[in-house]
């Protein structure tokens, strides 16, 4: 550790994230649950519309995860209230009067942004540790 005292999620390494690089509102979301990480990542590229959500985290997750109406919607109210998704103007006059369309907030990007980060480091103490425990074996 970098030094008596010092925080313990705190790393001297420069490519470490720590608690204090990210701002408080960031970071008191965190962590994010599976369905909500993965509907703003749905959401991360382009506008939505509810079903389109559903398949589009069943597409990323290859079919590993697949969010139901109730949980999606539930998950969509909740991060509206947060500020995180709002929603988004229809993209055509043809489209279905009863479509929905939802877009991340700036803060909602931060949020997802600052989980992925917060992931990739998981992930490379996961590697680390295995590693270790299975020096015959890379990661």
């Amino acid at each position: 550790m970098a030094g008596e005292g010092a925080d313990p999620l705190t790393h001297d390494s420069e490519s470490d994230i720590t608690i204090s690089d990210m701002s408080d509102e960031t970071s008191s979301f965190l962590p994010l649950s599976p369905a909500t990480l993965h509907i703003l990542l749905s959401l991360a590229a382009e506008d939505r519309h509810g079903y389109g959500i559903m398949q589009e985290v069943t597409r990323q997750s290859e079919g590993r995860y697949k969010l139901g109406p109730g949980t999606l919607y539930d998950n969509l109210q909740k991060l509206m209230n947060q500020g995180l998704v709002e929603g988004a103007p229809k993209r055509s006059e043809d489209d279905d009067p009863r479509r929905r369309y939802y877009r991340l907030t700036g803060l909602g990007r931060e949020v997802l942004s600052a989980e992925v980060a917060r992931l990739e480091g998981v992930v490379r103490e996961a590697r680390l540790h295995l590693r270790l425990t299975n020096p015959g074996r890379t990661a």
